[in-house]
């Protein structure tokens, strides 16, 4: 069972958001995709809708009328999820660091869990974050599933006596 077990596990799904920026990390991000990097070797699959996504990818400055929506995306993820902010803008606002409408940084806002350095980051540090993340990820999902004398750990916990 152990050999079929490690081919049914699910795929993370990656929502990338950019909030702005000079849409580098993103040309980097269009250049893992194709055959040459092929991100999804990892089994990472880029998708658009929130409610089905594993991993938000995080690039540019956060700016503040970008800030609510990607707050937002992060709550509208399901449980395990996991956060990579991409380039120095992502870090603490780049280039536009010193701009009225600029915020600190993506953890100024939600928790981040991957950072993936550079302005703009390379294919290959991007591929790294990601089998990271992928890596946190799986970690995670671990993590939330419950041990087999879960009832028994709950009483003990919560002190319930049993009567039988």
């Amino acid at each position: 069972m152990g050999f079929f077990s490690k081919f049914r596990k699910k795929s993370p799904w990656i929502l990338h958001y950019n909030t702005g920026g000079c849409n580098g990390c993103d040309i980097e991000i269009l250049a893992t995709l194709a055959p040459k990097y092929d991100i999804e070797r990892f089994g990472a699959l880029n998708r658009g809708n929130p409610k089905q996504s594993d991993i938000l990818l995080v690039t540019g400055p956060v700016t503040m009328h970008c800030k609510d929506v990607l707050r937002r995306l992060y709550l509208e993820m399901p449980e395990p999820k996991v956060v990579v902010a991409m380039g120095a803008c992502g870090h603490g606002g780049g280039v536009f660091r010193h701009l009225y409408n600029v915020n600190d940084g993506v953890d100024s806002i939600i928790p981040v869990d991957v950072w993936i350095p550079g302005c703009c980051p390379r294919p290959e540090a991007l591929i790294d974050g990601i089998v990271e993340a992928i890596a946190i990820w799986e970690k995670k999902s671990k993590e939330k599933e419950y041990p087999r004398d879960f009832d028994e750990h709950m009483k003990k916990k919560l002190g319930v006596e049993d009567d039988n």
